[in-house]
């Protein structure tokens, strides 16, 4: 378990969920057993009454079913300081390329040790806007397909949280073929 008391508390707490191999100044990594996203037991314990100033989460929501999803919005909002922001990302549902859908879909290619291995659900951006929307968060789109497979893209500042498997910095998007993308959001928690 990690203790955020223990952090200056004149630094915003930035922390980065399920941050895998991720790491980026001025943001916290954690791993699942550190920081569950459906143990509110663990929060507690975490963090007191502090809070978050931003969440920065890539690819760990479709590790959890719809309802474990909506869980984990309703307890990182509950976490987050008024105006704080959980900026979040996912494989999109609506990218039209078919070795790309085949590589997220549920359960995922090839052995039980592939990284989609335990997929759960593949997001489209309606219903993975509606699940941080139903928890109380206001929800801009910066990255989605839609439903016929054209990408947006909404400018955003990778300072405040980078998102690797995005158009801008996955590798794998070279010239002008776009291979990898995610369907990435910013849910706000309302000041008031």
């Amino acid at each position: 378990m990690i203790d955020f008391r223990d952090y200056p508390a004149d630094q915003p707490l930035r922390i980065i969920l399920g941050a895998g191999e991720q790491g980026y100044p001025g943001w916290i990594a954690t791993q699942r057993e550190e920081l569950d996203l459906l143990r509110p037991d663990q929060w507690r314990a975490s963090f007191g009454e502090r809070r978050a100033a931003a969440f920065l989460c890539e690819h760990v929501w479709e590790h959890l079913t719809e309802a474990e999803g909506r869980a984990a919005a309703r307890l990182c909002f509950e976490y987050l300081q008024p105006g704080g922001y959980l900026r979040c990302a996912v494989p999109d549902a609506n990218f039209p390329n078919p070795e790309y859908q085949r590589t997220v879909q549920i359960g995922g290619p090839g052995p039980a040790d592939h990284p989609a291995a335990d997929h759960q659900i593949v997001y489209a951006y309606p219903l993975f806007q509606e699940v941080f929307a139903a928890a109380g968060f206001a929800v801009d789109l910066l990255e989605y397909c839609d439903a016929a497979g054209r990408l947006h893209y909404h400018q955003w500042d990778s300072a405040q949280g980078k998102i690797y498997r995005s158009l801008r910095f996955d590798h794998r998007n070279q010239g002008a073929e776009i291979n990898n993308v995610s369907l990435i959001v910013d849910a706000f928690k309302p000041i008031i």
